[in-house]
């Protein structure tokens, strides 16, 4: 079974266990704030038609964590589409992954009150943008 942390825990194993965070969230989503030193790999592309799956996610990882005992945290905005990226990763031989499981917004009930808070209810160290050498763009490049 994953190990499945809260926000405050990943940014604890980020900044004292040598964990990288990798935000899966689309390109758009991590843009708009992530996780501070985050990486971006999207599980999914999302645009005006919907949602698809983006067929290159093992691969870019792959190649930006070559070492399939990288630690890394795999984040997304609430935490499910991080799992499946850990289960596809998990698959690969990656042994040492975590998910954080209320991602970026948090988890949230039926009546969206937060039940988990997520990165940005935390006030966790956050940014905005591409994110550099840290963005899609650049990491699917390698």
């Amino acid at each position: 079974m994953p190990t499945r942390v809260g926000a405050r825990e990943a940014h604890a194993l980020t900044e004292k266990e040598g964990y990288v965070q990798v935000d899966v969230r689309s390109v758009a989503e991590f843009e708009a704030g992530h996780p501070a030193g985050s990486h971006n790999i999207p599980w999914m592309h999302i645009d005006a038609h919907g949602r698809a799956l983006n067929p290159d996610f093992v691969e870019v990882f792959e190649r930006t964590f070559p070492d399939k005992a990288s630690k890394v945290v795999l984040t997304c905005m609430s935490g499910n589409r991080s799992m499946q990226a850990l289960s596809a990763l998990e698959a690969r031989g990656y042994g040492s992954l975590v998910d954080q499981r209320a991602g970026w917004g948090g988890a949230r009930d039926a009546f969206g009150r937060v039940t988990d808070e997520g990165w940005s209810q935390a006030s966790l160290p956050a940014e905005t943008g591409a994110g550099g050498e840290r963005s899609y763009e650049a990491l699917s490049k390698r």
